[in-house]
C-alpha cells in the first residue's frame, strides 16, 4: 500500500519525532525544576537523536556553564552557533565563558559579533567596560 502524501493529505504520524518532541519537553522541565544532571542525560541522549537541535545545544551548554565548565560550555554554543550564527544569547553566553577562562580577545569577537546585530545591547556594552577596566 502506498501512502500519497499531498497538499491536501494528512502526513502519516512520526513516532520518532514525536519521541524526540517528548524528550525536549522532559529535558525543559528538568532544566526548569534545576535537577542539572538529569537534564545533562536527557539533553545528550536528545542531541544523540537530533544532534542539530539549536535550543538542545544552547541549554546543554548553559548546563555546563552553571556547573564552571567553560570550555565545555563553549563547544555547545559553538555548535548552536554553527546553526545560528547570530543567536545574540548564545554569543553573549559564549562571551562570558570565555571571560572567565581570561580570554579576552575571543570575548571581544563575540561581543562585536553580538553589536552587528543588536547596537544597543546594554550586556555587551557592560562586558566591555569589565573587560577594559
Amino acid at each position: 500500500m502506498t501512502i500519497l502524501v499531498g497538499l491536501f493529505n494528512r502526513s502519516p504520524k512520526d513516532s520518532v519525532l514525536k519521541n524526540n518532541i517528548k524528550k525536549f519537553k522532559e529535558f525543559k522541565k528538568l532544566l526548569q525544576a534545576k535537577k542539572y544532571d538529569e537534564a545533562l542525560k536527557t539533553g545528550a541522549e536528545l542531541l544523540k537523536a537530533v544532534p542539530n537541535h539549536h535550543d538542545a545545544l544552547f541549554m546543554m551548554g548553559g548546563i555546563y556553564y552553571l556547573k564552571n565548565k567553560y570550555k565545555t560550555t563553549i563547544s555547545y554554543l559553538d555548535k548552536s552557533l554553527d546553526i545560528g550564527a547570530y543567536d545574540v544569547d548564545a554569543l553573549l553566553l559564549k562571551a562570558y565563558s570565555h571571560q572567565k577562562l581570561g580570554e579576552s580577545k575571543r570575548v571581544i569577537s563575540c561581543c562585536e559579533k553580538i553589536l552587528e546585530v543588536d547596537p544597543k545591547n546594554t550586556s555587551v556594552t557592560e562586558l566591555l567596560k569589565q573587560l577594559n577596566s
